[in-house]
């Protein structure tokens, strides 16, 4: 079980991420949990689904005086009794797309995630196409701590709400989590959001790196200035992200990369790396002078906002000045391929585009060569990657954007 100090509380300990198909209710358990709705992007509201990665926080806390999930909540008293709450542990929320033209964002999202929540509707057959899609890049990515959360149970009834948690339950046969526990939600009336809470509370805390060079992606980034401020009093962009590995401290000189695109005659794009200090970190309403492995922080810098606003630098990774991996513009990957019976077989071809994601970013690439399992791309925006990142491929198939395989780098 987590740690239980207030310590604990003032950075998020994991980050918790919801998959699953679209409008399978992911964005409602999301509010269930945090009282967020992460649907806050214009054009998410205007189509009425999830565009990019949506973000939330928590606090979750137990009841001095009740005894099982009952007494587990996120508000500011017991839910069962109305008694005091004691603090337990604060966690970060991803809630990723379901549309399967949006694949790229939720594999880019999974990369920073320690624990899914994954999200099945019990009105629709299981699998639907993006609950199969999302189950590969958990497969793909090793995720253990894994929930099931049925929802939408109170539409069809108790008889075959069993009948599709057996559905589930074949679904899940042979994957690395046929054995997750499967949990039903009405998160519209808040029942078994306590139970989801116990499960959260009780996962294993992930062994963390705390001792390398530090590694953080980008997730969002934003210029927090109000339009018509006096430009005396403007300050600099934010970056918020997840730290992977060591240690970023208030003060730090930090480089982000590849960076910013800058105006050349080259033919190609040419990125620029981004050097800048940390002048602030907060994780939600706390403020800390030191971040670790965890759930999302916010780092305040000295960067011009219009770098980072409208999320400008989300997919760049930031580190200490010359501590970050190289930056590519082409790459040789060992191809691994999924077994799908929905997708026919197709060799790759020279010139042939794929998307792939890697870390917190989404890129196009071509394939220039290809050996056996071996594929070299040039990609039409550089990245930065390192070796151990599993590189999530999805091929156009039929006209269709579809999950393939994963790729390691090599050479």
């Amino acid at each position: 079980m987590a740690a239980t100090t207030n310590e604990a509380v003032a950075q998020s300990v994991i980050n918790v991420g919801t998959l699953g198909h679209i409008d399978h209710g992911k964005t409602s358990l999301t509010r269930a949990i945090t009282h967020t709705w992460t649907d806050r992007h214009s054009e998410s509201i205007k189509r009425n689904m999830t565009i990019k990665l949506g973000y939330a926080e928590t606090v979750i806390k137990r009841c001095e005086n009740c005894k099982g999930p009952e007494g587990y909540t996120t508000g500011d008293k017991c839910d069962n009794c109305g008694g005091k709450v004691v603090p337990l542990e604060k966690i970060s929320m991803l809630d990723a797309p379901g549309h399967e033209t949006l694949m790229a964002t939720a594999i880019a999202g999974s990369s920073v995630i320690d624990a899914i929540l994954f999200v099945i509707a019990a009105n629709e057959p299981c699998p639907m196409q993006q609950t199969k899609e999302h189950l590969m890049i958990i497969n793909i990515l090793g995720v253990k701590n894994v929930i099931v959360i049925q929802t939408k149970v109170d539409i069809i009834g108790k008889e075959a709400a069993k009948a599709h948690e057996i559905q589930i339950r074949n679904f899940l046969k042979g994957s690395t989590i046929e054995n997750a526990p499967i949990v039903p939600v009405m998160s519209n009336l808040g029942i078994n959001v306590d139970v989801v809470l116990e499960m959260i509370a009780n996962i294993p805390m992930p062994v963390r790196d705390l001792e390398s060079d530090p590694l953080m992606y980008v997730v969002r980034s934003f210029d927090v200035n109000k339009p018509g401020i006096d430009a005396t009093k403007l300050v600099g962009g934010v970056i918020g992200g997840a730290i992977t590995k060591g240690r970023l401290k208030v003060g730090d000189k930090i480089e982000i990369k590849p960076g910013i695109r800058v105006n050349t005659k080259s033919k190609k794009d040419v990125y620029e790396t981004i050097v800048t200090v940390i002048e602030r970190m907060d994780s939600g309403a706390v403020k800390l002078d030191v971040a670790t492995p965890g759930g999302l922080i916010g780092i305040s810098t000295e960067l011009d906002p219009t770098f980072t606003k409208a999320d400008g630098l989300v997919g760049n990774v930031v580190g200490l000045v010359g501590k970050t991996p190289p930056t590519l513009t082409t790459m040789t990957l060992k191809y691994h391929k999924l077994k799908r019976d929905d997708v026919p077989e197709q060799h790759m071809a020279e010139n042939e585009p794929l998307i792939l994601g890697m870390g917190t970013t989404t890129i196009v690439g071509y394939i220039k060569k290809v050996k056996k399992d071996n594929i070299e791309v040039e990609l039409k925006h550089p990245i930065c990657a390192d070796k151990s990142v599993k590189i999530a491929i999805m091929r156009n198939i039929a006209k269709r954007w579809r999950l393939t395989g994963y790729g390691l780098l090599s050479g």
